[in-house]
């Protein structure tokens, strides 16, 4: 049996991700900070986790590579956003994006080099619309996936002689906490939960997008119809796309 390991587990679209995996006869390891509510079973494997403290990610790895014999797939799911003014960002809040959105991710990914080569595995990065272009009112959560992207779009070409494929979903507005905002005052919340998302999409629909690209094997999957358009348009004019993305944010 295949495993793939997915940090942000506990999040809907980890959870989505890991609901459909195991229909495809996977079993998923679920890495959160909060694992309450996810059933333990022969085929799902919470783990209670802090990825930005190296004790506990040190712990986590090791529980792992103990339960299960491959670890076939990583998915990079876990993540925060910022909503809010760069004149009102503090460098304290821009690091704590990095922490919890790119540097998480790397030591994840350091961890679990070797494994993912031994079964010439995937890893999964969950970007965003933000990771490719510009986006209103995030520009430390812009920075953190800009970053992201560039780090796992580099790897794969180290990782590829290993048999290794490295792949990237940039989701738009994906639904996992409409409601249940919960914005801090330094403007970060949860998620998939802001208020000024354009055509967003369902957990479930997306996990089946983000899927179906990773059996294609595509080295990018933009994620969604917003994606997709915001994905041409901003390659083929950055600065059409500048004007409409913050005319339709910005309206919010």
């Amino acid at each position: 049996m295949k495993t793939a390991v997915i940090s942000g587990g506990n999040g809907g679209l980890g959870r989505a991700l890991s609901a459909q995996l195991q229909a495809r006869g996977w079993r998923t390891v679920l890495l959160d900070l909060d694992v309450s509510g996810l059933e333990k079973t022969d085929i799902q494997i919470p783990v209670a986790c802090d990825l930005t403290e190296a004790e506990q990610l040190s712990s986590a790895t090791a529980h792992v590579l103990d339960a299960c014999a491959s670890v076939d797939l990583v998915i990079y799911a876990a993540g925060i956003t910022q909503i809010g003014a760069f004149e009102d960002l503090d460098e304290t809040t821009l690091r704590k994006l990095f922490e919890i959105n790119f540097f998480a991710a790397v030591n994840l990914a350091k961890a679990f080099l070797a494994p993912v080569r031994q079964s010439k595995g995937t890893h999964l990065a969950l970007s965003s619309v933000a990771g490719f272009s510009p986006l209103y009112h995030r520009t430390a959560y812009a920075a953190s996936k800009h970053a992201m992207e560039g780090f796992f779009a580099s790897l794969r070409s180290e990782e590829a002689r290993y048999g290794v494929t490295t792949q990237i979903a940039a989701p738009s507005f994906v639904a996992t906490n409409i409601g249940n905002e919960d914005r801090q005052s330094d403007g970060t919340t949860r998620p998939g939960s802001a208020k000024d998302g354009i055509d967003v999409m369902t957990p479930e629909a997306a996990a089946e997008v983000i899927l179906r690209g990773v059996g294609k094997g595509k080295d990018f999957i933009p994620v969604g119809r917003i994606a997709r358009l915001s994905y041409l348009i901003n390659r083929l004019s950055p600065s059409l796309f500048q004007r409409i993305m913050v005319r339709n944010i910005k309206g919010h």
